[in-house]
């Protein structure tokens, strides 16, 4: 594409007798509009053009199609403007006057580039299929890497520990796990611990006697046992008192459970994979968290990596969510380019959950049959976390104090908590659901910044 009339049909002529369909276009929305009715592969742009110059279209083209490989080309003299559209995400940059030879050969490799990325697509659709692992959508490179690491673990029998922020998808890697283990046509029991009161969660695993409390009317079997030859998974671990830590850890180096109320021990043989949603060395350090059992479980370790690291499943993601919501709804809908855009200038601080959320609202709720950027709110509701490159800009602003990610994330949160008490008058149920979060996570956030929990369902855990 460029707005140099000759320039852009000697060009196209070039190109067109070596075999390639060409398309031209005369300005940058011009160009826009072809990439949106047609597959293209590579794009050549110039940089200086008007109204829209080859920074604005080389931004905008990648968002309506991620995989285009752009070539952009400059004269002599403006190898900065190239060098920062290489840094936008340019694959080559060209400079003017060039020969025949330079740029067929330029073109070559993008394409062959173009091709390679397709193929490395279709094996990860291909690998996501062979090995079950569908419902943990994303091809981004942390993703591959979750997935690789999580087949290789999977056929022992080692105890996992996953970790990962709330909302990104702990139990679907956990369920994974025990898909491709030996144990695969045993149970998987989960139990999350931040979900049961303490006095019942020793009961709820380990089992109890007849009469061992009341309301104990016959004996249980606990978890521990339903779960005997499959996978137990116990999600926030952390969120357990020492004393029950002291148990649990009994449990796991002796491979038996005794039920509350009884004398006798049963043996099980059941896999543990746990998880939590907090930064279990330092709940160790500041001794929340036994260190002998925090060894026990970490064996082997998967992170599950929060959606602002992996901005590039955004689409694949939406698109899955969208197909189950329409799938349920008399109305489908699609998903626009501009929408996808939106959502990747988002930071998600509910991760997955929140984008599911999101979508399934606006498949509800949107007026036509595409949903657009206004269909998705996440600005009105007062950018609830900055995005990382905001909080990287406030981080290094100049005559700031120096901040680590973690003070400017937890006072991000701070702020976006406060707003939304305020706007609530303190009612935690409302502020949770506004910020998309659960009661229970609002509760533990609040607790670590020290905020008050006051006002109507202030207490979360019952207590």
């Amino acid at each position: 594409m460029d707005d140099q009339h000759n320039m852009r049909k000697t060009t196209a002529l070039v190109l067109s007798t070596e075999g390639y369909s060409v398309f031209q276009a005369g300005t940058g929305q011009e160009a826009l509009d072809l990439l949106a009715k047609h597959s293209v592969d590579v794009l050549l742009t110039d940089l200086k053009m008007e109204p829209m110059d080859g920074l604005l279209l080389l931004k905008k083209a990648m968002e309506v199609a991620p995989r285009l490989q752009v070539i952009v080309m400059t004269a002599f003299g403006s190898i900065d403007s190239a060098v920062e559209a290489m840094r936008l995400g340019a694959y080559d940059y060209i400079t003017k006057p060039f020969k025949d030879g330079v740029l067929r050969h330029r073109v070559e490799l993008a394409l062959e580039r173009s091709r390679l990325l397709s193929q490395v697509n279709l094996f990860a659709d291909e690998f996501n299929q062979r090995h079950n692992l569908n419902a943990l959508v994303g091809a981004s490179p942390a993703m591959r890497e979750l997935k690789s690491r999580l087949l290789r673990v999977a056929q022992s029998d080692a105890t996992v520990l996953i970790q990962g922020e709330s909302g990104t998808g702990k139990e679907l890697v956990a369920r994974a796990l025990h898909t491709h283990s030996r144990r695969s046509s045993k149970p998987f029991v989960p139990v999350n611990c931040a979900a049961i009161s303490e006095s019942l969660l020793e009961s709820e695993l380990f089992g109890h006697a007849k009469g061992a409390f009341t309301g104990a009317v016959k004996a249980r079997r606990g978890l521990f046992e339903e779960a005997d030859g499959g996978t137990l998974f116990i999600d926030e671990v952390t969120e357990t008192s020492p004393a029950f830590q002291s148990k649990l850890l009994r449990a796991l180096q002796e491979g038996e459970v005794r039920r509350v109320g009884e004398s006798t021990s049963v043996r099980v043989d059941v896999r543990i994979v746990a998880a939590t949603n907090r930064d279990i060395e330092v709940e160790v350090r500041e001794k929340r968290f036994r260190q002998d059992l925090y060894y026990r479980l970490n064996v082997v370790t998967l992170r599950v990596p929060p959606l602002r690291e992996r901005l590039e499943d955004v689409q694949d993601l939406a698109k899955h969510f969208l197909k189950r919501a329409n799938e349920r709804n008399s109305r489908p809908r699609s998903l626009s380019s501009s929408s996808v855009a939106h959502l990747m200038d988002y930071s998600f601080p509910g991760n997955v959950r929140e984008l599911e959320n999101l979508v399934e609202q606006a498949a509800a709720l949107a007026e036509g049959d595409e949903l657009m950027p206004e269909d998705f709110p996440v600005r009105a509701q007062g950018q609830l976390t900055p995005t990382s490159a905001e909080l990287a800009s406030a981080a290094r602003a100049p005559g700031s104090p120096t901040h680590t990610l973690a003070e400017v994330v937890e006072e991000a949160e701070r702020r976006a908590i406060l707003q939304a008490l305020e706007r609530h008058q303190k009612d935690l149920a409302r502020v949770a659901d506004e910020l998309g979060v659960s009661s229970t996570t609002l509760w533990r956030k609040m607790k670590r910044i020290k905020l008050p929990e006051t006002g109507p369902g202030s207490d979360p855990q019952g207590k």
